[in-house]
């Protein structure tokens, strides 16, 4: 079981459960997500009932130990138990030639054995994964902290004020803080070290840093060298066309990569976690724009330092952009699992920003980064839900928190409530 005592523990409490029902099980599971989201720390804060060791794939002599299965069993022995009761911890897994290999053939001997993996995601371990441990592992995607853990992981006094509003909170100087830890949140992202520091220039250091050393480094063995200008040109790109459909014809015009390679860069920054982008909604083929995806960022940081912009949203013409990919993030970490989320855009024009499927029931999310002096209704969602027979219908903004004429109001720092 997971250790209370842990300070880290609270702020990463929803993955630590993932974590512990996964081994109920499977005797595999892999903590998979962008650098420097915590996957580490997740790692680290959970206490077990049993022995567990902690081994890192980076580590050449660690690595060259998972080369024949004799030697690694021998090592486990000494180190974890005898018999190989216990917990595997291996953080940055991708590292190891044939880890999936020897993770099948380890739990296939040693029943007893749990292993916990972390790493960034790449292609080719997410490809050994599907093939070699199919129907043994749990995946659990780890994203960057969400607001309600960026305002545990900052200031607990604030969180617990953020923990008592509910569905009936009107704006006041009680919000006052919240707002503007949620405009601090979607400038510089939930990044656990961006969170850890106060100061905007250095926050800003760490994410130029983290962008640099780490998101460059890990795509220069995907990307050849005459790509790298046009690709840097894509990064920039997308981060100017959050809450966009992506248009690869017009992106391969602007960066001067092929078609094919645009489409290969958008699949791999995607599957290291940098992107994500949402599919359309639709029941009638015809009638929707089927093909083309929403582009947003797994962290607003990250956007932002590409974007290379850090003014107040106040002031910003991106604002509402930033809003919804905010918005996309939390509805996002917080969807059933084997839900889905989507957007519904007709050939017309006709839009709804988010169509959320819970599987029980489906719900459609619209946002507006604006203080509104009344309820208001929107055509194209009030359209969309009447002839989807959707009942739950959202709109996200700033300042309202109610419901009128069947459609809920909730202010954007309570987002991570719609559909729980």
């Amino acid at each position: 079981m997971c250790s209370k005592s842990l300070f880290i523990m609270l702020i990463r409490d929803t993955y630590l459960k993932k974590v512990v029902a996964g081994f109920k099980i499977v005797q595999i599971v892999v903590l998979i997500g962008a650098r420097q989201v915590g996957k580490t720390s997740i790692m680290k804060s959970c206490k077990w009932d049993r022995k567990n060791l902690f081994l890192n794939g980076q580590d050449p002599e660690i690595a060259e130990l998972f080369q024949r299965l004799s030697d690694i069993e021998q090592y486990l022995r000494v180190y974890l138990d005898e018999k190989l009761d216990g917990y595997l911890l291996l953080d940055e897994f991708q590292y190891i030639n044939g880890i999936s290999t020897m993770l099948k053939l380890l739990t296939d001997k040693h029943p007893q054995l749990k292993i916990l993996c972390s790493g960034s995601s790449s292609l080719d371990i997410l490809q050994q994964i599907e093939e070699s441990l199919a129907g043994r592992v749990r995946t659990i995607e780890v994203l960057s902290l969400s607001f309600d853990e960026y305002l545990l992981f900052r200031n607990a006094n604030q969180h617990k004020l953020y923990q008592s509003f509910g569905n009936d909170t009107e704006t006041s100087a009680l919000t006052v803080p919240i707002e503007e830890a949620l405009s601090e949140y979607m400038l510089y992202g939930g990044l656990p070290r961006t969170a850890l520091t106060f100061h905007p220039d250095e926050k800003i250091e760490i994410l130029d840093d983290i962008y640099k050393t780490y998101l460059l480094r890990d795509v220069r063995s995907y990307v050849v060298n005459q790509d790298f200008v046009g690709f840097n040109k894509l990064l920039r790109l997308l981060a100017s066309q959050i809450g966009n459909l992506v248009n690869v014809n017009e992106i391969s015009r602007q960066t001067g990569l092929t078609y094919k390679k645009c489409e290969e860069y958008l699949f791999l920054l995607e599957q290291m976690y940098i992107i994500k982008m949402i599919e359309p909604f639709f029941t009638n083929k015809r009638k929707v724009i089927s093909k083309m995806k929403k582009i947003y960022f797994c962290d607003l940081g990250l956007r932002n330092i590409l974007e290379g912009n850090f003014r107040e949203l106040t002031f910003r013409t991106d604002n509402g952009a930033i809003f919804e990919n905010f918005v996309m993030l939390e509805l996002w970490r917080n969807k059933k699992p084997g839900g889905t989320l989507q957007f519904y855009r007709t050939t017309d024009g006709t839009e709804v920003d988010f169509v959320l499927n819970q599987l029980k029931e489906v719900l459609a999310i619209e946002c507006k980064y604006k203080n509104l002096q009344k309820p208001m209704s929107i055509a194209s969602l009030n359209n969309f839900c009447k002839a989807e027979s959707i009942e739950n219908k959202f709109i996200v903004n700033r300042n309202l928190n109610m419901t009128f004429n069947q459609t809920k109001f909730i202010q954007g720092f309570l987002v991570n409530r719609v559909g729980n």
